[in-house]
């Protein structure tokens, strides 16, 4: 355990630094800048009087930034800034750490998250426990069709009919808001069902194998009811695979609400990172995608490590890889 632990660790870290210099290189090539992409070349005056500021002002601002640096300094200070939790001061926000706008913004994210998670495998379990249990019928056909049609659809534009059909036409859900919590059923829904489909075609095949095991004709021959040996005994073997999707399911929504805290107006990291790339503020940026990185990798190492609380089997090899 404490080899596959550090293993793990050393190639997060790797993949930190190289998603950390990915990232800036990438900012740093998008067209325009927060101070202006040739302040060098115009001159400090130049871009100081655009921006209304002495040129004593924009030369401290510079400096303070790093932006005269050689490219290696300046993406060291973002990740050592990360990684000391000591980040920088937002373009955009004068006066405010991008820690603080983290701090504030990041929970609101994964609570919703968190929110459509827990909706989602809700929903999910029952759609594919009752597909395996009539395999190959009408209703494991019609309910797979449905869960294909779901996955193929972005959240985006779930939430854009259900705002059409609950707020427009039924009257019945705000569209605007994050005081009650009525606010949150139409945006938990929109991230919530598109991974409907993905995890109830998960569960559903993998039940299928479990159903055809010998241990569970075992429990059928000895008596045993369908459903019980479903509910008592397969499907936690077939929970692995859907364990293997929910994680990174839940790591990309904490990172990737973006478009539905822009649709509902909600105020999330995506709302903020959103904001930081129109403007080019490059520290938010930054921090917010290394915060990003750091999420869905650790998401990962905690996928691998639930495996051995479901399976006996990865505890008795003592190799969760």
């Amino acid at each position: 355990m404490v080899r596959f632990l550090a293993r793990r660790l050393a190639y997060m870290f790797i993949a930190f630094l190289c998603i950390s210099l990915v990232t800036f290189m990438l900012m740093k090539m998008a067209p325009g800048s927060f101070f202006n992409a040739n302040f060098q070349v115009n001159g400090v005056s130049a871009v100081a009087g655009s921006y209304g500021v002495s040129p004593q002002v924009m030369d401290a601002l510079i400096k303070y930034y790093h932006l005269n640096d050689p490219w290696y300094v300046q993406w060291w200070y973002y990740v050592h800034g990360f990684l000391t939790w000591h980040m920088g001061t937002s373009f955009e926000y004068p006066g405010t750490r991008t820690v603080t706008i983290i701090d504030t913004a990041f929970p609101f994210s994964v609570r919703l998250a968190l929110m459509a998670v827990a909706t989602g495998v809700i929903i999910a379990i029952p759609i594919g426990v009752t597909a395996a249990m009539r395999e190959n019928g009408w209703m494991d056909v019609g309910l797979m069709f449905f869960a294909m049609l779901g996955t193929s659809l972005p959240a985006y534009l779930v939430a854009v009919l259900l705002i059409v059909l609950f707020a427009l036409w039924l009257h019945l859900l705000p569209v605007i808001g994050f005081t009650h919590p009525q606010d949150f059923i139409l945006p938990v829904l929109s991230l919530a069902l598109p991974m409907v489909g993905a995890l109830s075609r998960y569960l559903r095949n993998s039940l299928i194998d479990s159903l055809h095991s010998e241990y569970v004709t075992g429990v059928i021959a000895k008596g045993g009811s369908l459903s019980r040996a479903v509910w008592r005994h397969a499907l936690r073997n077939s929970l692995l695979p859907m364990i293997t999707v929910v994680g990174p399911q839940l790591a990309g929504l904490m990172t990737g609400t973006v478009f539905i805290e822009e649709i509902f107006d909600l105020p999330g990291l995506g709302h903020y990172f959103v904001g930081a790339a129109n403007v080019r503020d490059y520290p938010l940026i930054m921090d917010s995608a290394l915060l990003y990185a750091t999420v869905i990798l650790a998401m990962n190492l905690l996928v691998d490590l639930t495996y051995g609380l479901f399976d006996p089997r990865i505890r008795r090899a003592g190799d969760l890889g």
